[in-house]
């Protein structure tokens, strides 16, 4: 074996800290959007207008569908859990998926002004391009 195929200890550690950080935001991630998906299946109408605002000039259909949506994105962020190389390529879709809805929803927030909704989209896009860039290369 050449020198070339063994890793030193330092860089095995760092490989496993960068592990255990992209699976702590994958959970955080995964824990936010299936309770937020969560929510907009399950509350009524009434309710997601008082918390968001936005529902009111949002079809239900359209609301309850984007739950749907970010409970399937949510699940494929956690797919690799079941298996590495069935979930990776679902982990990345998924991820690819969230960024493509948070930067759209990012845009909307702050188009209409609304600081905090828009923050709170800049925050799960600076968690979640980690993990689509970080779990480009398989551990």
């Amino acid at each position: 074996m050449t020198t070339s195929t063994f890793t030193t200890a330092p860089s095995r550690s760092r490989a496993a800290y960068a592990n255990i950080a992209l699976w702590t935001l994958q959970g955080w991630i995964a824990m936010f959007f299936i309770a937020a998906g969560y929510a907009k299946l399950t509350e009524p109408m009434t309710n997601l207008i008082n918390l968001m605002g936005w529902p009111a000039v949002a079809p239900e259909n359209m609301v309850r569908g984007l739950g749907v949506v970010e409970i399937a994105l949510a699940m494929g962020v956690l797919s690799p859990l079941i298996s590495w190389r069935i979930g990776r390529p679902l982990l990345m879709t998924a991820a690819t998926g969230l960024i493509v809805l948070e930067s759209t929803m990012l845009i909307i927030h702050a188009m209409s002004q609304d600081v905090g909704l828009a923050a709170v989209n800049a925050i799960l896009l600076a968690f979640t391009v980690p993990v689509l860039l970080g779990r480009r290369k398989a551990f």
